[in-house]
């Protein structure tokens, strides 16, 4: 059995910079922040954590795990940036299986679109929102576009109580 987090990164803001360099917004933080407290509340702190490089997904990871009390292991790619659903799971399917629960954070549209077959539903993320899928698989490598999950939860940060 392995368990999926997914976590869109927390609200950004608008620039005429880079997008890849875009940082977050305050209510981005507050939300990144209180998502932190989520999963350590709810006991969903992951195996391993593996983000985008961006900007946005690395600063929303920081906050995180300020507010989650983390320690395990935190992981940045460069893959994982405007990436699709078959880039995103052809990731996973490197990851090791020492890892039974990985919190992924990423990118729109591709985390939804990653997320609508494993669970048979359109699945909207908002910003910062994070879903839990339990997979039946024994091998990271064993993921594919055939792999259905069973949703656990979404949670929406607007949803959550400071």
């Amino acid at each position: 059995m392995k368990t999926l987090l997914l976590l869109r990164h927390a609200k950004a803001k608008s620039s005429d910079s880079d997008d890849f360099d875009r940082s977050l917004k305050k209510q981005g933080k507050r939300d990144a922040r209180r998502m932190g407290r989520l999963l350590r509340d709810e006991n969903l702190l992951p195996d391993l954590i593996v983000s985008s490089s961006a900007e946005r997904c690395r600063k929303t990871v920081e906050h995180v795990l300020q507010d989650s009390g983390y320690r395990g292991e935190t992981r940045l790619s460069g893959e994982l940036y405007e990436a699709n659903a078959d880039a995103l799971r052809e990731f996973l399917g490197r990851i090791s299986n020492e890892a039974n629960s990985v919190l992924l954070v990423g990118h729109n549209h591709g985390l939804e679109e990653l997320l609508e077959p494993l669970v048979g539903a359109y699945t909207p993320l908002s910003t910062a929102a994070v879903a839990k899928v339990e997979l039946t698989l024994d091998s990271w490598r064993d993921l594919s576009r055939e792999t259905r999950g069973h949703l656990i939860n979404v949670w929406q940060p607007r949803e959550l109580e400071d």
